[in-house]
């Protein structure tokens, strides 16, 4: 029999869990380590304009920021994905680029710079690339297929009820998984983007007009790119007119750079102009929110906690957080979950969803199998509150977001998933079976066995 004094304390049996929460105040990392910020004041630090204005675009901007801190194999493994891999131009706000490699040390920082999760997916290398298959032979450009989808220039109707609204197609930063690489950003030497045609009044007309027309629309994510490279008088006036159609009782405003950018959201002109929305919102019975992406905790910083609850004082209903599952960056359960309590314990940011990221070209090394996805959704339950416990979701081509267990059928050897779903979207309107199909999706191919393995490459 164990004696009494030696029982466990009950921090020693909580030790015992699969996850220990510990509580970690949020810190912003000190942006002078880097050589060329060494001078920087906390008063430009805290400006949008200059955390817009020296945005890291290109390898010469980036050597000088770094000053000798990053080797020269690791400039030319960047400069061949530039070349050769990359669907996103270079465009790191200094805000985001100072949450990577935080506690390296000069001696040690290329390594710990490679090795950072952030990093991983903001400013890919050719190295992080699957060597074999760096892109799923059924991978596509617009995966998602939005724009066939489109009922006017940059109005996707996915869903019955709801509809995204691509303001512009630029954003405050590039994040080198973009779902929308088709449209959104610089062309890059592997790919020459589509381009919106018509002018932002004429596009933002049509998108009301027919708003006005559809009164089965309730819900519309305003989007891009960014709604915060929207310019705010012409994103406030858009608004109020939405706000003006009474069938349109939920508005989303899908910003990335409420993490990558917090500046933005926090400069006078922006805040008073967001209360002016929210209050009318409010009084109309409008359910008004913001939706960022942030994908590790180490994103989560003092600037991007203020930000959000700025919003949220000046009568945003709510914030919540869309992040996308990525190996190397948030595929286990203590990354989901350190990310989780740093976004609803100390941002007030809510978990919402974690996509799958989506089967665009070159980014089979970030993406995981639907099998995983299901480990992790089990193994995040009951450590967080329900209501901020986040769904991991499979956004399947022609169908829509999926919970990663709504699967109908699932062939695990070869990785193919397959799914149905209980509506139509636009462009199946007339179609009879649409309910009744099953659509496929893919599971990386690295993820599978030998035998997966080679019937995928006897068919490619």
């Amino acid at each position: 029999m164990t004696a009494l004094h030696d029982a466990p304390t009950a921090l020693e049996r909580l030790d015992r869990q699969p996850y220990t929460y510990v509580r970690r105040e949020l810190v912003e990392p000190d942006w002078r380590r880097f050589p060329g910020w060494a001078h920087v004041t906390e008063a430009q630090w805290r400006d949008a304009q200059w955390q817009r204005v020296n945005c890291v675009k290109n390898v010469k901007q980036l050597r000088k920021v770094t000053g000798d801190l990053l080797s020269e194999k690791f400039y030319d493994d960047l400069a061949a994905d530039q070349e050769t891999f990359a669907t996103m131009s270079m465009l790191i706000p200094p805000q985001m680029l100072n949450t990577m490699a935080v506690d390296a040390a000069p001696a040690d920082f290329t390594d710990a710079f490679l090795a950072d999760p952030v990093r991983r997916y903001m400013l890919p290398v050719r190295s992080d690339r699957d060597p074999r298959w760096p892109s799923h032979p059924h991978s596509q450009r617009d995966s998602l297929h939005e724009a066939e989808m489109w009922v006017v220039e940059g109005l996707t109707h996915r869903y019955p009820t709801k509809v995204l609204a691509e303001m512009v197609s630029t954003c405050p930063q590039y994040c080198g998984h973009c779902t929308r690489m088709d449209l959104v950003g610089n062309s890059t030497p592997l790919i020459d983007k589509h381009k919106l045609s018509l002018k932002p009044v004429d596009r933002q007309d049509q998108m009301i007009d027919y708003l006005k027309k559809t009164p089965g629309v309730r819900d519309v994510v305003v989007s891009g790119g960014d709604v915060a490279n929207v310019p705010w008088p012409q994103l406030e006036s858009f608004l109020m007119r939405l706000l003006d159609i009474e069938t349109v009782r939920d508005i989303r405003l899908a910003t990335k750079a409420l993490a990558g950018l917090p500046q933005h959201w926090i400069q006078p002109r922006v805040v008073e102009g967001l209360e002016r929305v929210a209050r009318t919102a409010s009084r109309r019975g409008v359910n008004l929110a913001i939706h960022t992406h942030v994908n590790h905790a180490q994103s989560v910083t003092p600037l991007v906690a203020e930000a959000a609850r700025t919003a949220l004082e000046v009568g945003v209903r709510d914030v919540r957080n869309q992040g996308v599952l990525m190996k190397g960056v948030n595929a286990t359960p203590d990354d989901l979950l350190d990310l989780c309590f740093a976004l609803q314990g100390e941002a007030n940011i809510l978990p919402y969803y974690f996509y799958m990221c989506d089967m665009i070209p070159n980014a089979e090394h970030w993406r995981v199998a639907v099998w995983e996805a299901q480990e992790l959704q089990h193994a995040i339950m009951g450590y967080l509150p329900g209501y901020a416990t986040p769904r991991i979701v499979c956004d399947v081509p022609y169908v829509g977001k999926r919970w990663v267990h709504q699967l109908a059928e699932y062939d695990r050897e070869l990785g193919i998933s397959y799914w149905t779903k209980n509506y139509r979207t636009g462009i199946e309107l007339e179609d009879p079976e649409a309910l009744d199909r099953r659509y496929p999706y893919y599971d990386p191919i690295s993820t599978l066995g030998e035998a997966g393995q080679k019937w995928w490459s006897d068919q490619t």
